[in-house]
């Protein structure tokens, strides 16, 4: 399962949109207290299998992903 990790931001949008474009299945997770418990400083960030990505590595993985990812 693939983990976005948002508050809403602008480029929290940007990213979540992408993922539906690409017809990516995701959850949001908003909850402080699991951004804090995951020490994620700085939103968005997407998980993919337990491994962070931050924005500019997440819109690279969403550009590149064909079929199922």
């Amino acid at each position: 399962m693939i983990n976005l990790y948002s508050t809403g931001c602008p480029k929290c949008k940007v990213l979540e949109a992408k993922l539906k474009q690409k017809g990516i299945d995701f959850n949001v997770i908003n909850d402080i207290k699991i951004l804090q418990e995951k020490n994620i400083l700085s939103v968005p960030v997407l998980e993919i299998n337990e491994k962070l990505y931050n924005f500019v590595e997440a819109v690279n993985f969403v550009n590149n992903c064909e079929g199922v990812c």
